[in-house]
């Protein structure tokens, strides 16, 4: 091959790489946005909870929702205060555990014991959920209800001389995407 058939063939090459590369950056704009409009739609229900029951989702606690919305998976509180810092240097623990705290009473956020991290509802305006699986891997939620599944456990819990403490039950597991990555 000559000099001159390879930097046609180059530049062949180039220009049909481009267009693919133009396809997948539109896609991921795209997909960003659509990410945005329905972390803002759920920011807007949370508001009208908040406000419904005589509540302030203040400016802070707005923010802290906002990130554990945005990350789409499970978040640690030192985790979370450093993606805070990012826009409020001055944020210490306790406003960040404050914050957390008045998310969960409302039903904004879930507390995961299993793995000390909180992650954002999903359907803060919908049904409640009574089961929470964990993905131990990436720390992926998914919010799922079985109200006769609970009642089910609630009675085996009975049986052994307890009572349920909580209404969500956490189960810890593998989400498909790092399933897929296991030898």
């Amino acid at each position: 091959m000559d000099i001159m058939s390879a930097k046609l063939m180059l530049n062949s090459l180039c220009y049909n790489m481009t267009e693919p590369m133009t396809n997948l950056t539109a896609t991921m704009n795209s997909q960003s946005s659509r990410a945005a409009s329905r972390v803002a739609a759920q920011l807007e229900t949370a508001q009208a909870l908040c406000e419904s029951r005589g509540s302030r989702l203040t400016p802070i606690r707005r923010r802290v929702l906002e990130i554990l919305l945005e990350q789409g998976r499970s978040v640690k509180a030192y985790e979370l205060l450093e993606l805070i810092r990012d826009d409020q240097a001055a944020a210490a623990p306790p406003t960040v555990y404050r914050a957390l705290e008045f998310l969960v009473e409302e039903g904004l956020v879930h507390r995961l014991d299993a793995i000390n991290a909180w992650a954002a509802c999903h359907d803060a305006g919908g049904q409640p959920h009574d089961l929470l699986v964990v993905c131990t891997s990436c720390g992926s939620v998914a919010e799922l209800s079985d109200p006769d599944l609970t009642r089910s456990l609630a009675e085996k819990v009975a049986q052994a001389g307890f009572r349920l403490s909580g209404h969500e039950t956490e189960l810890r597991g593998l989400c498909e995407a790092c399933k897929g990555c296991l030898p």
